[in-house]
């Protein structure tokens, strides 16, 4: 990248050991900033990517936290600021489904996709909030005093049968960056989301990785391809960047025209 969009800045990325997380964890090391990779599980993934990072230039290093859990989220908040000083952006991307048909979804698995989708969006921005406004402005680094992008989903807005739990949880994720960036927006922490549709990932590949599954995907997206992650990756550089400094609370979706509803192209 010919200009460091985010250099100086510290970004820490929940769920940035693998996949979309991963996406824009390279993306945004590669626009110049520093960055902590959450991970849940995964350490060895999430020092692949740490090391990745830092080939890049990056000052990068992994956390585990359970992003659901309210301590591990503000001892690894605590770890960001000892390590890098304070933070700059959060970009809020863990998550994770359960499927099951609706009459057979248990509440554990109901309990399970809102507590870490959209509890764990919570707690990572409150805590990301308290540090902005304890740290105060850095207008030589950027003019907003702090950046949140939530990582939701084309299915806060498209219902999702099987999958009530995640559809659930991603539009109550359009909800709180909503009313986040009302409430917040006077203190200059501007906070927006990404909406991903159909991307690569290791967690999705039955979608995609034959033929025949990626030809029925594909009638879903009018743009006629399936994304890659580096695909979020840049739209997540340029919502954290001052290029982007007057969009605020709204979601961008990056799908490749899924929202456009394609069944009714031809059915009018």
């Amino acid at each position: 990248m010919s200009e460091l969009k985010l250099k100086g800045q510290t970004a820490l990325i929940t769920g940035g050991d693998s996949g979309i997380g991963k996406g824009i964890a390279l993306k945004m090391a590669a626009a110049g900033a520093n960055i902590l990779v959450n991970y849940n599980s995964d350490k060895d993934a999430a020092e692949e990517t740490v090391a990745q990072l830092k080939v890049l230039g990056a000052s990068a290093i992994c956390y585990q936290a359970d992003v659901s859990d309210e301590a591990d989220v503000q001892n690894m908040f605590r770890e960001a600021v000892k390590h890098f000083g304070t933070i700059d952006i959060l970009v809020n991307n863990a998550g994770l489904q359960q499927d099951a048909a609706f009459v057979d979804m248990t509440l554990k698995q109901w309990n399970k996709v809102i507590s870490v989708n959209l509890t764990g969006q919570f707690l990572c921005a409150r805590e990301a909030v308290r540090e902005f406004t304890k740290r105060g402005a850095r207008p030589e680094i950027s003019k907003a005093l702090g950046k949140i992008i939530c990582i939701s989903s084309v299915h806060e807005v498209i219902p999702w049968g099987g999958h009530v739990n995640y559809a659930a949880s991603k539009g109550g994720i359009m909800m709180l960056m909503k009313s986040m960036a009302q409430e917040l927006g006077g203190l200059k922490i501007r906070i927006n989301s990404i909406g991903p549709g159909a991307i690569k990932t290791d967690i999705n590949n039955e979608a995609w990785e034959t033929p025949e599954a990626a030809e029925k995907l594909l009638k879903l997206i009018p743009y006629n391809r399936i994304g890659e992650t580096e695909d979020i990756g840049n739209v997540a550089v340029w919502l954290a960047s001052d290029e982007s400094d007057y969009v605020h609370g709204t979601t961008l979706f990056v799908d490749g025209g899924m929202t456009l509803y394609p069944g009714f192209a031809s059915n009018g």
